[in-house]
């Protein structure tokens, strides 16, 4: 059915025919897309709230002017409605709802207790395997730190599984005493036991137990005279004292995230710090795409539903305003915690002070934000004109490819907006079927690949496709979308360095357009498509490498007639890895088990020929 056909909305029939339930209500445009996901307590009720008379603020009658159709969900409790509605607005991204732009999950520490000698790593996602998870931490670099100061404290395995099952003999982590080489043997069970339980501790937030404990070890050996030892024990106690003074918040106890909110002309900013234990992990800074006219109140709604929802929330949550709902919001994350949930909107003292910093930092990273995104207007404002354009672009995609020497080909694609660049449309694309070092078949692979899913209404269409390359990369794009029928709605750029290769002298071809184009190298329009190009080659390089290598560490060996999985493993095993196989010589290799000389010489060739 098309638009035109559709039937108007009849709200007071679909309002008779609602129950006085918990639930939630879906509300759709004419194309049949939901524009916002609300839950009620009574869906009667709230439903018949927004067609009254009443007034409403500029978003709400914006938005129910646009209502087409209406759906309902019927839920057992509020609190269940509010799962669902979380989960839908995740799902569908309504355009009239609160959406964090970056839903990427907090990271953790994984201690694999599992194990025999368990393994300290980074994690980010679920936290359904085996062993204990500390956190969560407000970065990646949060977790870094924290694993390198702890390595430096507690010698914890931290390499993988497989690194760990195939050493012969202890790797440089040894030599520079950040592990104690549990792999060959060097350290007793019962002593690794020890530092895995004073690791525990330390993230438990019972360091002073852990620094009581090492100080009786330190006079003990003192009184034995083994004064390396003792020294070794003193420098462990003066890197945990000074970590416990770096990170120790007055007046936090338990697990406490504060939370605080600031809005300035419809750009919102909410500051998350981080406290477990007594110790501040640190601060994220988020900007969720907000509507015009929310209130602080409403962002920290939705804030505080989509973002600890499924992800486990502390025992309690400092915020700077007050939250509509908030007794049901508490029971649903409770729910989904095990644990019970307090939200506090008003607090005093110490904690005050802490939700006043969060509130600071909040303002100084929105005046950043408004700053960047001043100067990032310009530069689009300023593309158009030193290009011509009929209008300022509103999506620029970008396209580069990389490989050595035809190996491990690899295409990005990187978007950038109004507000910079968009990280979660990035694409790669690994190329196959073409042969090695064609750059041009590559580009049109990559561009096929990509906007068949546009054609498709998969992805949004750009106003601008810039391609790192001259006309020749040009004419590769023109074909492709001209085939998929999109080259008359996208802009189409070549840029490629000038004759002197120097950044400023950079040349533009457009498609359907004669000549060449370069604009000042001052100009902010350049500057921009300077910046997305540089984009786009990091991206892809980083996507290369880490094909490139996946490909040479898992194939090379496995190319090599008559070395099987045992064989691979007996040399993976007695090198250490394959870079220790690769400055083997023909006699080592011939010394391993199940290797012949023959076979030695064949591998010796393969790897170093």
């Amino acid at each position: 059915m098309s638009e035109s056909d559709r039937p108007a909305f009849d709200a007071r029939a679909f309002i008779r025919t609602l129950p006085q339930s918990p639930g939630v209500y879906r509300m759709l445009d004419a194309s049949g897309t939901v524009i916002y996901v609300g839950k009620a307590r009574n869906l009667k009720r709230r439903v018949s709230s927004y067609f009254t008379r009443q007034a409403h603020n500029a978003k709400t009658q914006s938005m129910v002017a646009q209502v087409a159709d209406m759906q309902i969900a019927v839920t057992h409790t509020e609190a269940e409605a509010l799962i669902l509605e979380n989960n839908l607005i995740k799902e569908l991204r309504p355009r009239y709802n609160v959406l964090l732009r970056d839903d990427k999950s907090y990271p953790y520490i994984h201690l694999s207790t599992h194990q025999r000698f368990p393994r300290l790593s980074f994690h980010r996602g679920g936290r359904q395997g085996q062993g204990r998870y500390f956190g969560p931490f407000p970065s990646a670099s949060a977790v870094r730190e924290t694993l390198n100061h702890l390595q430096k404290v507690f010698p914890v395995r931290q390499c993988r599984d497989s690194f760990f099952e195939n050493r012969s003999r202890p790797c440089l982590q040894y030599q520079i005493e950040r592990c104690t080489a549990p792999c060959v043997g060097y350290v007793s069970e019962e002593d690794y036991a020890r530092d895995v339980r004073h690791v525990e501790m330390f993230l438990d937030g019972d360091s002073n137990r852990v620094i009581d404990e090492l100080v009786a070890r330190m006079e003990r050996a003192s009184e034995n005279l083994a004064f390396e030892e003792a020294a070794r024990l003193r420098d462990r106690i003066a890197a945990l004292r000074t970590i416990q003074e770096r990170q120790y918040v007055a007046g936090a106890k338990g697990d406490v995230d504060v939370v605080a909110c600031r809005i300035r002309e419809a750009v919102a900013c909410v500051q998350v710090f981080v406290i477990r234990n007594g110790t501040n992990l640190g601060n994220r800074t988020f900007f969720p795409r907000v509507p015009d006219a929310t209130d602080a109140g409403e962002v920290l709604y939705a804030f505080i539903a989509r973002h600890y929802l499924g992800g486990g929330a502390p025992q309690e949550l400092i915020v700077s305003d007050d939250i509509e709902d908030r007794e049901v919001l508490e029971e649903a994350l409770s729910g989904d915690a095990g644990h019970r949930v307090r939200i506090s909107p008003r607090v005093r003292g110490e904690r005050r002070r802490w939700l006043d910093l969060a509130l600071s930092n909040a303002d100084h990273a929105l005046s950043a934000r408004m700053s960047t995104q001043a100067s990032m207007d310009r530069r689009f404002e300023d593309l158009q004109d030193g290009l011509a354009l009929d209008a300022i672009p509103e999506r620029i995609e970008c396209f580069d490819i990389s490989h050595t020497q035809g190996e491990a080909t690899v295409a990005s694609c990187v978007v950038f907006n109004r507000e910079g660049p968009a990280k979660s449309d990035y694409r790669r694309f690994n190329i196959e079927g073409i042969e090695g070092g064609d750059d041009y078949a590559a580009m049109r692979q990559a561009l096929e690949r990509r906007y068949l899913r546009v054609k498709r209404g998969e992805a949004p269409v750009p106003d601008l496709l810039l391609i790192d390359g001259g006309r020749g990369q040009l004419a590769q794009a023109v074909a492709v979308l001209g085939e998929i029928q999109l080259d008359d709605e996208i802009t189409i750029v070549g840029i490629s360095k000038g004759p002197r290769r120097r950044p400023g002298e950079e040349v533009l071809y457009i498609a359907g357009r004669e000549g060449e184009y370069r604009l000042a190298p001052d100009a902010p329009g350049l500057h921009l498509l300077q910046q997305v190009r540089d984009e786009a080659h990091r991206f892809a390089i980083t996507g290369h490498r880490g094909r490139r290598g996946r490909k040479r560490t898992h194939s090379v060996l496995e190319d090599i007639p008559g070395l099987g999985p045992k064989r691979r493993q007996a040399l993976l095993k007695q090198f250490g890895g394959l870079r220790g196989v690769r400055r083997a010589g023909v006699e080592d290799l011939a010394r391993v088990q199940g290797i012949n000389r023959a076979l030695a010489e064949r591998i010796h060739e393969t790897l170093n020929g």
